[in-house]
């Protein structure tokens, strides 16, 4: 490539970056919501009778105030920086927090769940929210937007917010590719993601009814990719997992396919892809091009196998937790989570305003 040519594509590069910025700090969305798994739970968990918490140490020790949450990283989520980007509020509270304020509520809350899916049968197996449970959280979350700041405002701020939704990655590991307990009942992969696309339109379709306008729905990962489904497959070399990053991109085609097919059905919606995989693959694939070294195992111990309850203040610890593309064996570290959320606000983030 010539040197002309090179600086042709930089002088677009960045001022693609600048549009999106501007765009970001211009857009009138008055909170954000936030429903889903570990990916985007703030600590609802810690709320309640399950196993599934990130609430105590090392997690949270990059956090402000090295505070362990309840968030599933060494630091902020994805849905953090998406919201402090968009210059609504520097994290996004759980919404079974019992203290929030008024004015927390009024900007937005996360009702996500870590070790949740799509399916019902992946909650119950670690007794964690639903999606069905979250969608009746949100439900009380309106009454009390309601007696806020009363029925017409609350209903224009839930028009006017910005809905996130991070699932799916738990009901393929948890009841498919791991343990057989769906691959017993659908016998094919196409079938179950059939069967759980089926039901996520069930659930944007209530959101719009309940009065949101502007969704925007998270794909897969590239699943092959997560420390822990290596270790499980005994792979040695570390390498992803080709049959399970392929089956990732299947479903992620026909999730955004029928995103678009849904909005056409909703008048005044935005409903938004949002691609999850290719950025992950590009950091896992090219870490040095973002400054990280590891892709291949958690910081956590060995990297191998530690999540959640084997991930504690016993376990040691890499050295530069930045370098490390996850956190633990299965969850990704603040610095992934920024730049998953630098993609989001470059490539989906300006869907919302065509």
């Amino acid at each position: 490539m010539s040197s002309a040519m090179h600086l042709v594509m930089l002088m677009y590069g960045c001022i693609g970056v600048v549009a999106s910025k501007n765009l970001v700090e211009s857009s009138k969305f008055s909170s954000v919501l936030v429903f889903g798994d570990s990916t985007v739970d703030p600590g609802n968990n810690n709320y309640l009778l399950t196993i599934s918490k990130a609430n105590h140490f090392p997690y949270g020790i990059d956090f402000p105030g090295h505070v362990a949450t309840g968030r599933f990283s060494n630091g902020k989520l994805v849905s953090d920086f998406l919201a402090s980007a968009l210059n609504i509020k520097d994290t996004v509270p759980p919404f079974l927090n019992p203290d929030l304020s008024d004015q927390e509520l009024l900007t937005g809350v996360s009702f996500a769940s870590g070790e949740s899916g799509i399916d019902e049968l992946t909650a119950s197996l670690t007794n964690v929210l639903s999606m069905d449970q979250q969608l009746q959280y949100f439900k009380a979350y309106t009454m009390k937007l309601k007696q806020i700041v009363g029925e017409d405002q609350a209903m224009q701020r839930l028009r006017d917010a910005l809905v996130l939704i991070s699932v799916g990655t738990n009901d393929f590991i948890l009841n498919f590719l791991d343990f057989p307990s769906r691959r017993l009942m659908f016998v094919t992969i196409d079938a179950y993601q059939d069967y759980l696309l089926d039901k996520l339109e069930v659930i944007i379709k209530e959101l719009y009814d309940e009065g949101c306008r502007n969704i925007g729905v998270a794909g897969l990962p590239p699943l092959g990719c997560v420390p822990l489904q290596m270790s499980l497959k005994l792979k040695i070399d570390r390498q992803c997992l080709v049959h399970q990053n392929a089956d990732s991109e299947k479903y992620n085609r026909k999730l955004a396919q029928r995103l678009s097919l849904l909005q056409a059905t909703l008048p005044q919606s935005k409903i938004v892809y949002g691609d999850l995989y290719h950025p992950l693959l590009n950091l896992y694939t090219h870490p040095q091009h973002y400054g990280m070294e590891v892709t291949n195992r958690g910081c956590c111990g060995s990297g191998y196998l530690e999540v959640i309850e084997i991930c504690n203040a016993y376990t040691p610890l890499c050295s530069n937790h930045s370098k490390y593309a996850f956190w633990d064996s299965v969850h990704l570290t603040e610095a992934s989570n920024s730049y998953l959320a630098d993609h989001l606000i470059r490539v989906a983030l300006p869907l919302f305003f065509k």
